[in-house]
Parts: structure tokens; C-alpha cells; sequence
């Protein structure tokens, strides 16, 4: 997986840009959907730091019992809840104080930078996210996933939506959750490692992230099997590469 193709969330979205935005919140549609089906615990997932170079990639599972979500002040007005990439920092941090007494119950995955060297993203993801599910005291009925891919797999049963994070509230919640628990993993690494800029960056390809990697070559907390280092001529021969016919745990240093 090339990390250069996905979208960094380092850049300034339009909820920096805009502190006074208020964003479209998130509903109970999908959830109410899923209810009339017969589904009666309903996890929403969302993981954050897959596009990252240097870091876990974490994911949260969120149950509510579809009551009314909490509110956070802002300006003028009160924020609701939504996708965590739409509200600056300070909201997100206001939602994350909040959210685990209004939850019914959530719970924490992660993969490390090993792991993802060692097996891939995708599984990567898998197994964080099933760490979460599993660490619920109730076993969900149905997972909702955000994006058009199920990473998860049997045997849950999964619900694929696009955008769910905008468009579920227990979506939402877990994206808010599992973002300001990467963010601060990261700004505690950051402080090992102040050249990095990880308190700001959160392992995402910054200037000044790029500028220290350069220098002073990647950390125990880089991922060594991505194809940044390819461009780094001083520090390639530490690129790990996967056999993806070998499975896991087959890393050569090439």
C-alpha cells in the first residue's frame, strides 16, 4: 500500500478553516434501518491513521441506545455531532470528555507499526477492529463501517456506508473517540521525538515531519514496509518489504 494516494488530514479542512462552520450533523437513519430489520446492538466503527507513516492505526466501537446525542458549546451556538475530520480540535476534544458517559459502551483497537510492516494494512485493520468488537461487554448484532469496503469480515455481520461518519451518529462517536485517542498517543511519542512535529502531525507527511525523516532518518514508531523511504536515499536500506504469497511475519530487509 502506497500511502502517498491517500488524502492527508493533515492539511487544513474546512473545519480549521472555518472555526464558526457548523457541519451537517449525523443521524440515526442507518441505526433506525437496521432496528426495523431486527438488529437490537448496533456498533459503529471507525479506525483513524491508516494514510499515517509513522504511528498505530486506531479503531473505536461505539454502542448508543439511540438517544439524542450530546451537544458541546460553541460559538454563538451549540455543536452537534458528527464525522471528527469536520470539527476542529477543540470540539473534538469537547465530544471525546463527553461521549464515553452518553455511550452504552465503546471500546478501543489498535495495530502498531510492526504489525502493519509485518501483516499489511488491511489486516491490520481487521485485527484492531476485532479487538474493539471484542472488548464490548455485548457482542454487536451488526457492524457499521464507514467507507464501501468490509475489512472485517465473518463472522459479524457488517453494514457498509459511505460517509457513514456523517451519516451515522454511532459512527460519528467513534470517529471523534478513536481520533483524539491517536492524537494523543501521538503527541506522547511526539515528545521522544520533538523534530518529528507529531503533536501537530500525527504521523502524517508534514513538511517538517518530511524534513526530520530526512535528517534524521525514521523512528521505532515508523512504518518500515512503506514506500517513503524509497525516496529517502540515506535511510532506504531500512525498507522492509512483504511477500504478500508468504503471509504473515515474512519481512526481509532487501
Amino acid at each position: 500500500m502506497d500511502p502517498r494516494v491517500d488524502q492527508d488530514p493533515y492539511a487544513p479542512g474546512p473545519a480549521d478553516a472555518a472555526q464558526d462552520a457548523r457541519p451537517e450533523p449525523a443521524g440515526y437513519g442507518i441505526e433506525e434501518e437496521l432496528r426495523a430489520s431486527g438488529a437490537s446492538v448496533i456498533a459503529g466503527v471507525d479506525e483513524v491513521g491508516r494514510g499515517a507513516w509513522a504511528g498505530p492505526v486506531v479503531v473505536c466501537a461505539a454502542v448508543t441506545d439511540l438517544s439524542p446525542p450530546p451537544e458541546v458549546p460553541g460559538r454563538g451556538r451549540s455543536v452537534r455531532l458528527t464525522d471528527s475530520k469536520l470539527l476542529p480540535a477543540a470540539h473534538r476534544e469537547a465530544f471525546a470528555r463527553v461521549l464515553p458517559g452518553w455511550l452504552t459502551s465503546y471500546a478501543f483497537g489498535e495495530s502498531g507499526p510492526e504489525e502493519i510492516d509485518e501483516v499489511g494494512m488491511t489486516e491490520s485493520l481487521r485485527r484492531a477492529a476485532r479487538r474493539a468488537l471484542e472488548a464490548l461487554p455485548v457482542r454487536p448484532d451488526v457492524v457499521v463501517l464507514d467507507g464501501a469496503h468490509d475489512f472485517l469480515g465473518a463472522p459479524w455481520r457488517v453494514r457498509c456506508e459511505v460517509k457513514a461518519d456523517r451519516r451515522s451518529v454511532t459512527v460519528a462517536a467513534a470517529s471523534v473517540l478513536a481520533k483524539v485517542r491517536r492524537d494523543h498517543m501521538m503527541a506522547e511519542i511526539g515528545a521522544d521525538h520533538p523534530a518529528f512535529g507529531f503533536e501537530g502531525n500525527a504521523g502524517y507527511p508534514s513538511p517538517v515531519h518530511q524534513a526530520a525523516l530526512a535528517e534524521h532518518g525514521p523512528t521505532p514508531h515508523h512504518r518500515l514496509s512503506w514506500s517513503y523511504l524509497d525516496d529517502l536515499p540515506r535511510w532506504r536500506h531500512l525498507r522492509k518489504y512483504r511477500d504478500p504469497l508468504a503471509g504473515s511475519g515474512q519481512l526481509s530487509l532487501l
